[in-house]
């Protein structure tokens, strides 16, 4: 997911504050009370071209929907707008519709949508979006209304199927969305060009989405537990954890800090869920504008990758998962979280004492042996609107760990979200906090915020990429043999860890708060790390 996408993350629903007190429309709840969610993840827009953020993700899964989706507890894509889905050939994937299907508004749901849907993503190519995920495809066809033929450019690409179930791949109304550019949020709902199992019915950026049951929907996840559902978002945690504790809202998920959660715990009406995880924390260096980028006019690779290998030196991850997440994040030691096939370790013995601690000697005679001059410079920019406010206190933290021993002097600096990742696509910030949540669960999603291709940059952008670890990650993808596949994905994070792009924190679990009336969380808290809001529903 990308950032957080990236996070990136991947990490990956939905909010900024409405006053405790706001109601749904007594006329849109339907005379009954509907679910409400809340979260202090914020939505940048209803369009899945121009995104690729957890909190625009979340809300996207619950009204779009996909070729091929996994089942609750599953993480192994099945057909959904699909009536069969298969290799027919080593770069052809073909794809069957199952007949009759709508979008919420009437419209016929064919091939020719299915087309338009990517497409556009690609033509739109928004440096905010998920467009990267299509790198692999060469063309696409249509035969009538019910076939398409997709051409990938690499032969035996075991990973399509998981990214027909990516946030790149819903597929959209072409009777409605703009083929060039992004579509407004107002049309949008007012078209009504849903096809999940809600739609929605009204929505206020990152205030409130409202949504109802998509009677038309009738895909595997099968209809709807909740007629109605509200998402509202909140500016503050604080806030959120309030409603939640004074039974204002059903859920919150996301983002509430450890010591929010540790009290919640203990408060009567309500339950704590956690569930597995593949949130990734990391720090980003920009190559073009850290201490001695490409811009900087002392431009030096070899200085450059000194500074980031020093960084990693001082990095110590179990002080930042002990004493600022106390415990509900763990330390992770690869840009792969642990878990996935061919997820391996390498900064642990590439940095610091060679056992996960930091070494400040390690550090000091890495850059003295690249002609350094210390303290390095450096601008170090963390978000708190989107990675919770607990991200004050782990970049303070991070601060001093690369203060140690006076190797750096660090001018730690804080955005608001929707300035943040705007400045980060224009690369103003030398280093910068990044999460991620997965597009689909396999140990490439996590590797391929560096990958670019000849048409698609990197998220980190083209002057992060490293072709011949492009070129791993690209064989990675068309590599039949699982050993030998997690032989090239182990390969590819050795590399990885010596280039540091990033340095990876922290893997955290995934976390629901819910009042006791509420049923149905176990069944979306699984692998696939998608948040389904469709199987949730609360006791009157």
């Amino acid at each position: 997911m990308r950032v957080d996408r990236l996070a990136l993350a991947l990490t990956g629903t939905l909010l900024v504050a409405l006053s405790a007190c706001a109601q749904v429309d007594s006329d849109q709840a339907g005379g009954g009370s509907p679910l409400t969610i809340g979260t202090t993840d914020q939505v940048t827009g209803l369009d899945p071209a121009g995104t690729w953020d957890l909190g625009s993700a979340t809300l996207h899964g619950q009204v779009y929907r996909w070729l091929m989706t996994s089942k609750p507890g599953s993480t192994q894509p099945v057909p959904d707008i699909a009536e069969s889905a298969e290799f027919t050939s080593p770069t052809e994937f073909t794809v069957k519709i199952r007949p009759g299907l709508t979008f919420a508004n009437g419209h016929k749901l064919t091939a020719s949508d299915v087309k338009f849907s990517f497409e556009r993503m690609r033509r739109i190519n928004d440096p905010n979006g998920p467009s990267q995920l299509l790198a692999d495809l060469d063309d696409i066809t249509v035969q009538g209304d019910d076939t398409v033929v997709f051409k990938l450019k690499s032969k035996d690409n075991v990973l399509w199927p998981q990214i027909l179930t990516s946030p790149a791949a819903m597929i959209l109304d072409e009777e409605v969305f703009p083929e060039g550019k992004l579509a407004e949020d107002a049309e949008i709902v007012k078209a009504n060009a849903f096809n999940g199992p809600f739609v929605i019915t009204a929505f206020k950026k990152n205030e409130v989405a409202q949504m109802k049951r998509n009677e038309s929907y009738d895909g595997i996840l099968g209809e709807a537990k909740s007629a109605e559902l509200v998402a509202k978002y909140y500016a503050e945690p604080s806030n959120l954890k309030l409603d939640i504790e004074q039974g204002n809202i059903d859920i919150a998920y996301r983002t509430l800090g450890p010591t929010a959660v540790a009290d919640l715990e203990s408060k009567p009406g309500i339950k704590v869920y956690k569930g597995p995880g593949a949130e990734m924390r990391f720090m980003v260096f920009d190559f073009t504008a850290m201490p001695y980028g490409s811009s900087t006019g002392q431009a030096d690779p070899a200085k450059a990758t000194a500074v980031r290998q020093a960084a990693a030196d001082l990095i110590d991850r179990n002080a930042l998962a002990k004493d600022v997440y106390l415990g509900t994040y763990s330390p992770v030691y690869s840009q792969v979280p642990a878990g996935l096939d061919g997820a391996a370790e390498p900064y642990k013995s590439l940095y610091g004492d060679g056992n996960g601690g930091p070494d400040v000697e390690r550090a000091k005679k890495r850059l003295a042996d690249a002609g350094v001059e210390t303290p390095v410079a450096l601008n170090l920019q963390y978000n708190n609107d989107h990675y919770g406010d607990t991200s004050a206190e782990e970049y303070a933290l991070i601060k001093a760990q690369l203060e140690t021993g006076g190797l750096f002097e660090v001018n730690l600096q804080t955005t608001i979200w929707s300035q943040y990742i705007q400045d980060q696509a224009k690369h103003e910030y030398p280093a910068y906090q990044l999460g991620w949540f997965s597009d689909y669960p396999d140990s490439d999603n996590y590797l391929n915020i560096i990958y670019g291709s000849d048409d698609v940059s990197s998220l980190l952008g083209k002057e992060n990429e490293k072709p011949e670890l492009s070129k791993l990650i690209e064989e990675s993808r068309v590599a039949v043999d699982p050993a030998a596949r997690t032989g090239l994905i182990e390969k590819a994070q050795q590399m990885y860890a010596e280039y540091v792009p990033t340095l990876p924190l922290l893997q955290g679990s995934d976390i629901v708060i819910a009042r006791d009336t509420v049923e149905g969380v176990e069944t979306t808290l699984d692998a696939s790390f998608r948040f389904r809001m469709g199987v949730l529903s609360k006791s009157s």
